[in-house]
């Protein structure tokens, strides 16, 4: 891989994005994500390709405001790619969505469903 300047902004042919993230963002890995991640995004990489995540938790939601934090204060914005509705739906539960350049994502309320112990 070579520069890390994006000369066409053409996704998702292999630019040199950000390494995709895996298919596990949560508490048990976010500590080791948020380090490679900020480590990246000093460097000017801020694209991020989210399209392999299938787990998700509370702490995928904080990696990327840090990430997005680290960005703003290079006066970049995290460019967030394939994001997984679960993600979507955390970010606008937590109301950071707009921080996270996402559109508000339908929620699904625990009390619509009936489950009964």
């Amino acid at each position: 891989m070579r520069g890390r300047r994006f000369p066409d902004l053409d996704f998702p042919s292999s630019i040199d994005l950000m390494p995709a993230l895996g298919p596990s963002l949560t508490n048990r890995n976010a500590a080791a994500v948020l380090r490679e991640g900020l480590s990246r995004v000093s460097q000017g990489d801020v694209a991020v390709d989210c399209s392999a995540l299938a787990q998700v938790d509370s702490a995928a939601v904080a990696v990327l405001l840090a990430w997005q934090r680290a960005a703003a204060a290079r006066g970049q914005a995290l460019a967030l790619h394939g994001v997984p509705p679960q993600l979507a739906s955390l970010a606008t539960l937590y109301g950071v969505e707009s921080l996270l350049g996402l559109p508000p994502a339908p929620i699904s309320h625990p009390e619509h469903h009936h489950h009964r112990h």
